[in-house]
């Protein structure tokens, strides 16, 4: 097989791995039903058949990148790729909650090896060449959005006409190819010599892991909690224990002073509120077309088709474009303003409201911010770190945007709830609550491009830095 060839293949090899990390939090969702009635769930802990993937997935993602910089990010990949099947078998074969949360758990430790590794891979092939490493970037990302309606779709297909530990046992066969391709189409080499921060790992995943939990919990505790509390701050210090573990560290998991490259704390902060903003949004959005227009799971997936093709088309076709011509400083800034208007476009939903008058037209504008700002917040954090900090680079922005979603979706349903939202059949109370949460949503959006507009350097055409073009000839003309 070519270079070339191979270097395009590998990509459609990443592109899948984000589809699968994205489909795995979407297709449980019309299988929780009869999970429920199998496993014996109760309602108070249903929803950590998500949450378990979730909090696994955020607190490792860290640890993910730091292994790929160590043990190469070919490797890390295909372990990551391993660990996913051994959870998505040891789901399907549940017979109790316990096993089924444990199990949710292992697959959200898969994809954080999958995801920094993923986009270390990328910058590998692609990073020399700013041109294709903005398509590379585009491709990457609009898998994200498919991932996430192919998972409502399959998970109702499976569920209804075969059986729910399906919607675990389809990435066996996906597993087992990645797998089977990585060798032949990844590059090598991205090792390097170094020490594994134990310490600073165990402090950091603890913090990141309480944090998420704590998080996604507090709708449902309460915030005002004792035990919200508690869980936030054994966070915080945990987190803060890290901090001063990777001050006094030779070689620590994470060097702190990669936050003064230029550009990079402010892009992850973009994520961070991206984030924030898009997932409730996406949430709510389901909400809306169930609970109040009635619709049921698979009308509600085909409803929201409009706004996933034109965000993979706005990342595929029109971001590079823009980023080439305006830089990607503008482009985010635009993009994040014109997802703030499509929020706030989607605030005027009513309870007698219409697909065609009241979701549609918001959906595509917010999709198009969406699109824009997406692909220059991820090659620009991802881009100013040095070639050797990579994984690291991958695993800091991954871990924003999903504490960011995490932080946003939990802070808009305490919205939503003071709203109405909670008002199960008052069509009224439910709609003022949904758009309670989209004006949220467009606040942290229109915040994001307030920040970026005053934090990011005039960006260049480039999406990110290139590395060494001897050392990405070298990886990408090795085929082990």
């Amino acid at each position: 097989m070519a270079a070339a060839s191979r270097r395009w293949w590998a990509l459609g090899l990443i592109a899948l791995a984000q589809f699968m990390v994205i489909m795995d939090t979407s297709i449980i969702g019309v299988a929780l039903p009869r999970m429920r009635d199998d496993l014996g769930f109760t309602p108070g802990n249903l929803s950590w058949v998500f949450n378990a993937y979730v909090v696994a997935f955020g607190g490792l993602l860290l640890l993910g990148g730091r292994l790929s910089d160590l043990f190469g990010a070919r490797r890390v990949f295909a372990a990551g790729w391993a660990v996913l099947l051994a959870g998505s078998l040891a789901a399907g074969l549940a017979d109790g909650v316990g096993v089924e949360l444990a199990a949710r758990a292992v697959q959200g430790a898969g994809a954080a090896l999958i995801a920094p590794s993923a986009l270390t891979l990328l910058m590998m092939l692609f990073g020399a060449e700013p041109k294709e490493l903005t398509r590379a970037l585009a491709l990457y990302g609009a898998a994200a959005p498919a991932g996430g309606t192919a998972g409502v779709f399959l998970g109702g297909v499976i569920t209804e006409y075969v059986s729910w530990p399906w919607v675990f046992y389809i990435n066996i066969p996906i597993a087992l190819l990645a797998l089977a391709a990585t060798p032949a189409v990844m590059p090598s080499g991205g090792a390097r010599r170094g020490s594994l921060d134990l310490l600073g790992a165990l402090t950091v995943t603890a913090g990141l892991a309480a944090a998420v939990y704590a998080i996604v919990r507090a709708p449902e505790a309460g915030w005002t909690s004792p035990r919200t509390w508690l869980v936030l701050g054994a966070a915080v210090l945990a987190l803060a224990a890290f901090v001063v573990i990777q001050a006094k560290r030779r070689e620590p998991l994470m060097r702190l002073s990669i936050f003064r490259a230029p550009d990079l704390a402010a892009a992850n902060v973009a994520q961070l509120l991206l984030g924030a903003a898009w997932i409730p949004m996406w949430f709510y959005l389901n909400l809306y077309l169930q609970q109040v227009l009635g619709y049921s799971a698979f009308p509600s997936g085909a409803a929201l088709l409009p706004m996933t093709v034109l965000i993979m088309l706005g990342m595929i076709l029109l971001a590079p474009r823009a980023i080439g011509r305006f830089g990607s400083k503008a482009t985010l800034v635009a993009g994040l303003t014109v997802l703030a208007a499509g929020l706030g476009w989607l605030a005027f939903v009513r309870p007698t409201g219409s697909f065609t008058a009241d979701v549609l037209p918001a959906s595509l504008v917010a999709a198009l911010g969406m699109s824009l700002a997406f692909i220059p917040s991820l090659g620009t954090a991802i881009g100013a770190a040095r070639p050797e900090e990579g994984g690291l680079a991958s695993g800091i922005v991954n871990t924003s945007y999903q504490v960011g979603s995490a932080l946003g979706l939990a802070a808009m349903t305490a919205v939503a709830a003071a709203a109405g939202a909670d008002r199960l059949g008052d069509l009224p109370a439910l709609t003022d609550g949904y758009s309670a949460a989209f004006t949220g949503a467009a606040v942290i959006a229109l915040a994001a491009a307030v920040i970026a507009a005053l934090t990011l350097r005039p960006a260049s055409s480039a999406p990110a830095v290139a590395v060494e073009p001897e050392r990405h000839a070298q990886e990408i003309g090795s085929p082990s």
